[in-house]
């Protein structure tokens, strides 16, 4: 019989591993990278080549060049002919597209709006560009007296809202463009702006901002203040913002509690995959 030396303890017996674990475990580690990868590919909207890439999810190009072969081959992920950089490819989009339809940003947005009516007694909402429309998709309404009133579904106008500033600011150059040749820049108030040239120097201040703010533009009673929301693309998905009364929300007021509508803005954009590490410029599909 075999004799342990003195002092030694003899190891306990090696369990064997259940059958298929260890290809049960490579399963997982390889979805863990491709979703890594696929991640780290929207987060450059311009595209990022293969050994950047790697670089980035700390993987070797052999690995990573397999794993995102087949993301190519799938649709997930697209190759740009001319630079071989990878971006998201449209099937990611459908996923995405699918995820978050009206009624699920509704339900995400919702919570996000009530934390900040709390944080600041006033009427908030959140809003979404549909063609050229500015539609207000969820709402809360304030704890004081004489809240503002709106309706879930209302139709605002770009130029005389902070909601509607704040997506016209994320429109590409033809875009805007086009909204300003078939959209009326109709006078709401003695405050709106109505020319082409005073709106775009507004915004250029907003994108200078990052938010956007209504004096009594489109009701001569109210101000609001408004900031974009991205999704996981950098995309400006909409905007959010909280509205009040003149005589109880001062210019004053509006600029110190507009840190709660952009710490809304961030929850929010966070809800739906965006990474602040890269803002890419300001687009809206």
């Amino acid at each position: 019989m075999k004799k342990t030396a003195p002092g030694r303890t003899k190891p306990p017996p090696r369990q064997a591993k259940p059958p298929g674990a260890d290809k049960e475990r490579g399963g997982v580690q390889s979805i863990e990278r491709a979703f890594s990868i696929a991640e780290e590919i929207a987060r450059n909207r311009e595209g990022i080549g293969l050994a950047e890439l790697s670089k980035r999810v700390g993987l070797h190009n052999s690995t990573t060049f397999h794993l995102v072969k087949t993301m190519v081959q799938l649709g997930y992920v697209s190759q740009l002919a001319d630079s071989r950089k990878y971006r998201i490819g449209r099937r990611m989009f459908t996923l995405a597209a699918g995820a978050m339809d009206e009624i699920e940003l509704v339900s995400v947005a919702t919570p996000i709006l009530e934390k900040l009516t709390r944080a600041t007694g006033e009427y908030s909402h959140f809003a979404i560009r549909s063609g050229e429309q500015i539609v207000v998709v969820a709402k809360t309404a304030g704890t004081g007296i004489f809240q503002m009133v709106d309706r879930t579904g209302a139709i605002r106008p770009g130029h005389a809202t902070a909601l509607g500033k704040v997506l016209l600011a994320a429109l590409t150059p033809s875009q805007l463009g086009h909204y300003l040749e078939t959209c009326d820049l109709q006078k709401f108030t003695a405050k709106t702006i109505v020319g082409r040239d005073a709106l775009l120097r507004e915004l250029e201040e907003v994108k200078r901002r990052g938010l956007a703010f209504d004096d009594g533009e489109f009701d001569a009673e109210a101000r609001c203040v408004a900031v974009a929301v991205r999704d996981f693309t950098g995309r400006v998905a909409g905007a959010i913002g909280m509205s009040g009364p003149m005589w109880r929300l001062s210019l004053q007021a509006l600029q110190e509690k507009s840190k709660y509508v952009r710490e809304a803005a961030a929850e929010l954009s966070a809800e739906l995959g965006f990474q602040p590490q890269r803002v890419p410029a300001a687009s809206i599909a």
